[in-house]
């Protein structure tokens, strides 16, 4: 008996132990586990931190440089893109009066054509507005055929040839005074005026009727006359332009009227090209400029002269920038070197070789080809003067997407 309860009391305590123990190594299993897994996590939490850091900084390192404006465009792309680059420098600006006006032909380069006789206008050849013709050109036939008065041609012979005889006959008498000086004189002047009158209407006669021709060389201008009409002696029929020089007439406001004195020159732009001509590249010249607005207007005329050049419609409206007073260490840019957004205006400067960044700008006073910088450009800056949208465009496809923390 005493001996099992021995045995007993070993196996329980070899049990206890063995519990202990088994409980010691689970608890120590577990947190040396644990402390792994901690430090493990630890040191995966450090690379994940330190990865994005990385990633973090080349991110600000990237997002500052296209926060910055700098546009990466390359020199052969550039060349490719017609981009072209010059040195702003401050220089002569001149104030300026915006506003609309007329080219007109000028004085003394026209003339039109007009009726010899009277008749039915029969064009012979195709003739339209704008088509080139030369001094003599036949443009169109009248014709008196089968009409009451009669064929004028006709007529006008007629009185020539019985006036030649009467002229002839006195002319054999007056010698032997059969017939008196004045009688002489009054059928010599009878058959001058015949003749002269013949000779005019049988130049450019022919079996359809009377040829009218050009007068000048040039353009034609405007059909008077259409198909059909009938018409009587003396009647424009076309108008011939030679469009040497022509007129510009600007229409200005009467609020303006002191500062006319100080106008110098002009540009204007034409609606059908959008085109700005400058007077001082086609010889202009300031003619005049009213003392007064026009009855029922309040505009005052200024007219000037110019040199055409061929591709200036006479008679289109026109916009007109008047050039005032002169302004000297003004900074101006062609208007090819702007871009509009949302009513802001912006240039692009290249920075280097390759490098271009936006710029805001304010803008002062347009005369047509450059425009006024208040603010936002400094002389010597390097502006892109041609291509400048084809930069923006490079500079919106090299906009960098937002990192994407994604693992």
């Amino acid at each position: 008996m005493k001996k099992l309860i021995f045995l007993g009391v070993l196996v329980a305590l070899s049990l206890g132990s063995c519990q202990n123990k088994s409980a010691h190594d689970h608890d120590g299993h577990n947190h040396e586990t644990e402390n792994h897994d901690h430090e493990a996590e630890l040191h995966e939490g450090h690379d994940h931190d330190g990865h994005n850091h990385e990633a973090d900084a080349h991110e600000a390192e990237e997002g500052h440089s296209a926060g910055s404006g700098e546009i990466v465009l390359p020199p052969a792309k550039a060349q490719a893109a017609g981009v072209e680059v010059s040195t702003v420098e401050a220089g002569t600006f001149h104030q300026v009066i915006k506003t609309s006006g007329q080219v007109l032909a000028a004085q003394g380069d026209e003339s039109v054509a007009v009726a010899t006789v009277a008749g039915v206008v029969s064009f012979r050849n195709k003739v339209v507005e704008g088509m080139q013709v030369g001094k003599g050109t036949p443009l169109l036939t009248l014709s008196s055929q089968n009409m009451a008065e009669g064929d004028p041609v006709q007529k006008a012979r007629i009185a020539y040839e019985v006036s030649k005889k009467e002229y002839e006959r006195m002319k054999a008498l007056v010698a032997s005074k059969i017939v008196s000086e004045k009688e002489f004189a009054q059928a010599e002047q009878a058959y001058e005026n015949a003749r002269i009158s013949y000779e005019a209407v049988a130049r450019n006669h022919t079996p359809q009727g009377q040829t009218v021709v050009s007068p000048i060389g040039g353009y034609v201008k405007s059909l008077l006359v259409k198909e059909g009409d009938y018409v009587t002696v003396g009647q424009p029929l076309v108008s011939i332009t030679q469009n040497r020089r022509l007129f510009l007439r600007a229409d200005v406001s009467e609020k303006y009227y002191n500062a006319l004195p100080s106008v110098a020159s002009a540009n204007f732009c034409t609606p059908y090209n959008n085109k700005v001509y400058a007077l001082k590249k086609l010889g202009g010249r300031l003619l005049s400029y009213g003392k007064a607005s026009g009855e029922g207007s309040y505009y005052v005329p200024v007219t000037f002269e110019f040199d055409n050049k061929g591709d200036v419609v006479p008679g289109s409206f026109v916009e007109i920038y008047l050039l005032t007073t002169p302004m000297e260490g003004v900074i101006s840019v062609p208007r090819s070197a702007l871009t509009e957004e949302q009513g802001s205006y912006f240039v692009y400067l290249q920075i280097d070789e390759e490098c271009y960044q936006k710029q805001l700008v304010t803008l002062g006073a347009d005369d047509g080809e450059r425009v006024q910088v208040l603010t936002g450009l400094h002389a010597g800056d390097r502006l892109v003067t041609k291509g400048a949208y084809q930069v923006k465009l490079a500079g919106a496809t090299n906009a960098i997407p937002a990192h994407s923390h994604e693992h």
